[in-house]
């Protein structure tokens, strides 16, 4: 059980009610209103409505070419919609805007030749912060945690390092909405869930957060999910909302691997869990066709939030906006 898990399910559980009340109330933070943006004849990002509210974290989910990154441009004031309406705290995103968030990219935004210290000084200047004298709060406990890393160019540091520093410029002037951009791709478990940390403690000081990731248990973390696929929104909620009642179809057989075989020759997704077949959005009639005279065992079972998005990312919107 995750840390979210574990506050819904123990005496936290009123507490994040409460937040998603308040967060509920409370203008919205950042707003996609019918955005679109096309480059060419290529729609990047189609028709999307999107909120983000005071001490919420919602996850923006979505295979590679979704259109997350893009989105996420559009919502920053780094590019304009084709149409529809985006706004960051209420108004057309600006540089005066911006200075209320923090931003984490995929590329971390740091400048290589530069130290973590370099680093997090030139954006303390950029943003107002303490421009001479002792750091303090969080970027100087990084940088007594980093000891001589601190003054190492960041091009040569760790990966794990270098997105540490990254999230301490970016939370370093206390930013109102937190944008992360996959921002636990590439580091170790342990890392991952520091990195998590963060995150919850900046939504419970009331920041906003918007994260865009691959990982489902990193999902499990998220108050809401926004899942995209083509461009399009295909689903959103929270979890429990997303699986709904989607179900999937297991294969218990003796001949596994020919089971694997068939069906991945019929095209569809299957995952093996010890010597089970779980197949989502499919069901055992159509999977009992792909298998032929194969003995096997075919029922149903609730599907996890995974299986789901598989399921969902799977199919492409139709003129509707829904999952064809």
């Amino acid at each position: 059980m995750n840390a979210r898990q574990s506050a819904v399910a123990g005496g936290g559980g009123a507490n994040v009610r409460r937040t998603a009340e308040a967060a509920g109330a409370a203008p919205a933070l950042a707003v996609a209103a019918n955005a679109t943006r096309r480059f060419g004849a290529f729609t990047a990002v189609d028709n999307v409505d999107l909120e983000v509210r005071p001490g919420e974290v919602l996850g923006l989910l979505g295979a590679n070419g979704a259109g997350k990154t893009t989105l996420i441009r559009m919502l920053l004031g780094l590019l304009r919609p084709s149409t529809g309406t985006i706004r960051l705290f209420g108004q057309a995103p600006s540089r005066q805007t911006r200075q209320r968030l923090g931003y984490v990219p995929q590329s971390l935004g740091l400048y290589d030749d530069l130290t973590p210290r370099e680093n997090l000084a030139f954006a303390g200047a950029a943003f107002g912060g303490v421009r001479s004298g002792a750091p303090a709060g969080r970027v100087g406990t990084l940088l007594t945690a980093l000891g001589e890393l601190a003054d190492v160019p960041v091009r040569d540091l760790p990966l794990g390092v270098t997105r540490r520093v990254a999230f301490a410029q970016a939370l370093a002037h206390h930013p109102d909405l937190l944008v992360l951009d996959e921002p636990t791709s590439g580091v170790d478990p342990l890392a991952r869930t520091r990195l998590w940390e963060t995150v919850r403690e900046a939504a419970d000081a009331g920041a906003g957060v918007l994260v865009t990731t691959h990982q489902m248990e990193e999902a499990q973390e998220c108050d809401r999910l926004v899942v995209m696929t083509a461009g399009r929104v295909v689903a959103s909620g929270q979890v429990a909302e997303i699986v709904g009642g989607a179900q999937v179809t297991i294969v218990d057989t003796q001949d596994w691997a020919t089971a694997f075989a068939a069906v991945e020759a019929a095209g569809l997704p299957a995952a093996l869990v010890g010597r089970s077949l779980r197949i989502p959005g499919t069901s055992p009639a159509a999977v009992r066709h792909a298998l032929g005279p194969l003995p096997a065992r075919l029922y149903e079972a609730p599907a996890t939030l995974e299986e789901r998005f598989l399921e969902l990312t799977r199919t492409r919107p139709d003129a509707d906006g829904a999952a064809a």
